[in-house]
């Protein structure tokens, strides 16, 4: 565990240990949850489908494209548990290849119509 105070700025480096150095990270979603079995039910988006949902993050810049580096402040959820656990979702893909995920940035899912 890390153990930070409320409000506190929280740092996160994820890294793709690989040798090919045209791979690049992007972040498409990461989640909070005061439980760390359930990341649906009380959560909380800070990044979702790439867009940014917290307004405390904080995107940072990094020497190489397999280092994604971001932050946000620490925070409690309402009911008063002294946990948060963090889940997040990254993507690989090839450098320069535009029609990739990493080059989308923010997509806009719509939900679907249930059917009768």
């Amino acid at each position: 565990p890390y153990y930070a105070g409320i409000n506190q700025n929280l740092y996160v480096q994820a890294s793709l240990h690989s040798s090919d150095p045209l791979l690049q990270l992007f972040l498409d979603t990461c989640v909070t949850s005061p439980t760390p079995h359930n990341f649906t039910r009380g959560s909380y988006a800070i990044i979702e489908n790439g867009c940014v949902k917290d307004p405390t993050y904080a995107k940072y810049s990094s020497p190489h494209r397999h280092i994604l580096r971001f932050g946000f402040n620490a925070f409690q959820f309402i009911q008063g548990n002294s946990e948060v656990y963090l889940q997040c979702e990254l993507v690989v893909c090839r450098a320069y290849d535009y029609s990739s995920r990493c080059y989308q940035g923010c997509v806009h899912r719509s939900k679907r119509e249930a059917s009768s």
